[in-house]
């Protein structure tokens, strides 16, 4: 603690760089490596001043970054794949998770009506927002089981609280959340798993390879010019993605603030140990990755079908390589 607080004293003595990020759902533990490198101080370390906003929805993130409004975004990989196809650039700097971490749940009454995707014709489907990853992977798991998308009906209802009560009350017949919402309606009975992504094996079996979710991305005109700041802010993660890789998710959990845990802290800490194979302890991507975003793109996106997209230009691993 003594060195931490040393550390902060020097750094506002001299004057840390300000940088601003928006992350998709701040209490997400998809998210983690956010929250938990402000609370490690892994940016004060790195003389930054990190000022962490939150958002429910990634799509919205995401238009805090093009307005110029924040300077990256902890949000899903595949937006920069889709972005490209409309001619704008942004790229992760550093990967978190090699799963979306993720799962599409039906509600229990609904369990012997809809048995797979291929029974979502008619119905109407829970998304964190329009344009977010969770809607790309709902459509996508549609038309791969058989469903035109003229078939289905995508409401947006956000996650947690939200996400529970449209579920419960059967404004959705279906929908795709994350952890810890996913554990806390298992827990409840009120729903169960219909297509896992928390694991690396799971994903596999449902989009056909490792899909590169979570990271950090930026523009890449805001890369060009801001390279130190840049590096530091992998350095940073980098350091708190190693942290996870080497402690338990008990361990993890007492790092995190009470608020978190939706006031069930054991839940919590399941949903992390079960899911922690999805982060990288290196940010590396890897190179099968970004083909299987795009292929899931291009199989039920007018606007990514048919583009020709420079996944090369969509991410870097220079910072995580040259990493302290």
């Amino acid at each position: 603690m003594l060195a931490l607080l040393l550390s902060a004293l020097a750094t506002t003595a001299r004057g840390a760089d300000k940088v601003t990020l928006m992350v998709g759902g701040i209490e997400k533990i998809i998210y983690l490596p956010a929250a938990l490198g402000e609370q490690l101080g892994a940016f004060q370390e790195q003389d930054l001043d990190v000022e962490i906003r939150s958002e429910p929805v990634g799509i919205e993130a995401e238009d805090e970054l093009l307005a110029g409004a924040v300077d990256g975004v902890v949000g899903f990989y595949d937006h920069a794949v889709d972005l490209q196809a409309r001619g704008k650039f942004i790229e992760s700097i550093v990967l978190f998770g090699l799963t979306p971490g993720e799962a599409e749940l039906i509600p229990t009454r609904l369990v012997g009506e809809i048995r797979s995707p291929a029974d979502f014709k008619g119905r109407t489907l829970g998304v964190t927002g329009l344009g977010s990853s969770t809607d790309f992977l709902t459509q996508y798991l549609a038309v791969k089981h058989g469903v035109p998308l003229r078939d289905i009906s995508l409401l947006p209802v956000g996650a947690g609280d939200t996400f529970i009560a449209a579920m419960l009350d059967g404004r959705i017949d279906a929908g795709m959340t994350t952890e810890p919402t996913v554990s806390r309606l298992l827990k409840t009975g009120g729903a169960q798993i219909l297509v896992d992504m928390r694991t690396p094996e799971a994903t596999r079996e449902a989009l056909g390879g490792i899909y590169p979710s979570a990271c950090l991305y930026v523009q890449s005109s805001w890369v060009r010019h801001h390279r130190d700041v840049a590096q530091r802010l992998v350095n940073a993660f980098v350091k708190t993605l190693r942290f996870i890789d080497t402690h338990n998710a008990a361990e993890i959990a007492d790092r995190m603030p009470s608020e978190y845990f939706a006031g069930d802290k054991l839940s919590y800490i399941q949903a992390l140990a079960e899911g922690k194979a999805r982060f990288t302890p290196s940010g590396k991507m890897p190179g099968d990755g970004p083909p299987t975003v795009l292929a899931v793109l291009s199989g039920f996106s007018q606007n990514v079908r048919g583009k020709t997209i420079d996944l090369s230009k969509t991410y870097t691993n220079e910072f995580v390589n040259a990493a302290k």
